[in-house]
C-alpha cells in the first residue's frame, strides 16, 4: 500500500497536480536527509543536498518509469548527489586499516557488547559506523537501520547485487574489528 501511495501521489504530480509533490517529500525527506548525510557527514551539505534531490526528483519525474519503486529511484538521485558533493569537496575519508582478526570470535564481541548497558552499546556501534569511509557507512545504514533489500541497495547506490554483499562482508567483519577494539578500551 505505501507504494501505491507513492505512484497515485506520482501520477498526480504528472497529471498537473504539482500540490501532490509535497506529500513525496514530507514521506521521504527524512530517508533522504539519512542517507545524504551518511556521505557527507555534514548535516548543512545533507540538507541542501536532499533538497536539491527533491527539486531534481521533481523536474525528472516524467523520467520515471515505475521499473523500481518511487523510493529507490529518489534514493539513488540522493546517493549520486552525495557522492558527487563529496567528490568535489575533495574530503578525505580515513579508511580503517584492515586488521587480522584475533582468537576473538564475533559471538564473544556481541556477548560483551551486550553485557554493557543500551546507552553505551549504541554510542560504540554508531562510534564504529561513523569511522567507516562514507560509501560503506551509507551501505550498512540502508541494510540494517533503514532495512532496505539488496536489490534496493544495489538500484540506489548502482552498484552489483553481487559487489553489495561482498561490501556487506566487508563492512561487517571492518565493524567487529572497531567494536573488539573499543570494547577492549571501555572493558
Amino acid at each position: 500500500m505505501k507504494e501505491q501511495d507513492d505512484i497515485f501521489h506520482v501520477q498526480k504530480v504528472l497529471a498537473g497536480n504539482t500540490a501532490a509533490f509535497a506529500f513525496l517529500v514530507e514521506k521521504h525527506s527524512d530517508m533522504a536527509f539519512t542517507i545524504a548525510n551518511k556521505i557527507v557527514r555534514n548535516r548543512e551539505d545533507a540538507e541542501e543536498i536532499a533538497q536539491d534531490s527533491f527539486i531534481k526528483a521533481y523536474q525528472s519525474l516524467r523520467y520515471f518509469k515505475g521499473d523500481s519503486k518511487f523510493s529507490t529511484w529518489l534514493y539513488r538521485i540522493v546517493y549520486n548527489a552525495a557522492i558527487s558533493h563529496t567528490r568535489r569537496k575533495k574530503q578525505d575519508f580515513t579508511q580503517l586499516d584492515e586488521r587480522v582478526m584475533s582468537d576473538t570470535t564475533e559471538d564473544e564481541i556481541f556477548e560483551n557488547l551486550d553485557s554493557l548497558d543500551t546507552e553505551l552499546q549504541s554510542k560504540l556501534v554508531n562510534e564504529a559506523i561513523n569511522s567507516l569511509p562514507a560509501d560503506e557507512s551509507a551501505i550498512v545504514t540502508l541494510f540494517y537501520l533503514k532495512e532496505n533489500s539488496i536489490d534496493d541497495i544495489s538500484q540506489i547506490t548502482g552498484l552489483s547485487v553481487s559487489n553489495v554483499k561482498v561490501k556487506l562482508f566487508r563492512i561487517r567483519k571492518k565493524l567487529h574489528d572497531q567494536l573488539q577494539m573499543k570494547f577492549e578500551t571501555v572493558a
